[in-house]
């Protein structure tokens, strides 16, 4: 049926009223609507700080950032990695969360070590570019004191300890 029905020459006519023919359509309304409308537009990228003093422990790390514009923002991707000095460093994974604030302290890392972080910011419009990179390390594991080995007398004390960390220390501070 269907191809007896496309062998047929169908001739069709429409007939419209003449006042739609003559009809003329004014758009200036809206376009001065569509001309006062704001848009927004994808935010700058952020600019991250640097690792402000005592923002560190062994297992967390404070990071701060702030942006240096009018932009609207919803919210905020944080990404990091650990940093590391072999050649297939690219291949680490990254994290990221969404952030409402302008920091965001991490945890869960590992001491003693470099993470790098950057930033970028998001509304309706679309992402930011990524901040420059920071680079942030996580505070040194407390070390061991080898109790056995301790030795005392009037004017002295010899105390000794180890770290657990694999990444050298600068230095350590003992109390009394």
């Amino acid at each position: 049926r269907l191809e007896e029905f496309l062998k047929k020459e169908v001739d069709l006519e429409l007939s419209t009223l003449p006042d739609f023919e003559e009809r003329i359509i004014d758009f200036s309304e809206v376009e001065q609507l569509m001309n006062s409308i704001n848009t927004i537009s994808a935010p700058c990228a952020p600019v991250i700080n640097p690792q402000a003093p005592n923002a560190a422990t062994g297992s967390s790390l404070r990071v701060c950032w702030g942006l240096f514009s009018d932009d609207t923002v919803e919210c905020y991707q944080l990404c990091y990695k650990p940093v590391s000095n072999e050649r297939h460093s690219d291949e680490q994974a990254e994290c990221t969360l969404k952030v409402k604030e302008t920091y965001c302290t991490i945890t869960d890392l590992l001491p003693n070590t470099q993470y790098e972080f950057w930033v970028s910011a998001l509304n309706a419009s679309g992402i930011s570019p990524p901040s420059e990179k920071a680079v942030y390390v996580t505070a040194p594991s407390p070390p061991t004191i080898k109790s056995k080995k301790i030795r005392s007398c009037e004017n002295a004390a010899l105390v000794c300890w180890e770290s657990r960390d694999i990444n050298p220390v600068d230095s350590y501070t003992v109390e009394l």
